[in-house]
């Protein structure tokens, strides 16, 4: 912790923007931050961080996927034309390749899944130029992996175990059993 810092303290600008609609992971993740050097403003959805962008672009930003109101897509864009040197990092819960390219393709420059290390954030933030951060010491498992896109399946088809089985290509029963277990580690 205390390399990332020192990384941080010789930058001028240590403006952070912390979009996600968990209030609880965002207050988590935010204290975690400013712990690490950075100033944290914080948003619940995307009118309020891009209200936040208007008022004055932050030089780093660490925003969730998908929320209520919209994607985080739309505050990638915002930040990006009002400060091109912003370094964004986005947050999924539902990582997928598709997902992941389009924030690359609107300037993020790293994509972490949900529920990501503070430290792992913040050497995304800060890797030099246009490489990327290491891979983190603690990844999700393939079972979380599964389960974590089982259950955002489950959640968009309105929890309806038929057609989310029909969906994933999985029988009904197979799949109750899967949402009947505890989440993998």
């Amino acid at each position: 912790m205390t390399d990332l810092s020192t990384t941080i303290a010789g930058l001028d600008d240590r403006s952070l923007l912390v979009l996600d609609d968990d209030m609880a992971l965002r207050t988590r993740l935010g204290r975690a931050l400013e712990q690490r050097g950075f100033e944290v403003r914080m948003a619940a959805s995307v009118t309020e961080a891009l209200d936040a962008v208007k008022a004055s672009a932050p030089a780093f930003a660490v925003l969730d996927m998908r929320l209520d109101d919209g994607t985080g897509l739309k505050v990638v864009q915002a930040i990006r034309d009002a400060r091109p040197d912003s370094r964004v990092v986005m947050l999924t819960g539902y990582g997928n390749i598709a997902t992941a390219v389009a924030a690359v393709k609107a300037g993020a420059v790293d994509y972490l899944a949900k529920p990501a290390d503070a430290d792992d954030v913040a050497r995304a933030l800060l890797a030099a130029g246009d490489a990327q951060a290491a891979p983190p010491d603690n990844p999700m498992s393939a079972d979380r992996v599964r389960w974590e896109h089982i259950q955002r399946v489950y959640e968009l088809c309105g929890h309806n175990v038929s057609e989310t089985a029909r969906r994933l290509s999985m029988h009904r029963r197979t799949l109750q059993r899967i949402l009947a277990k505890r989440a993998p580690r």
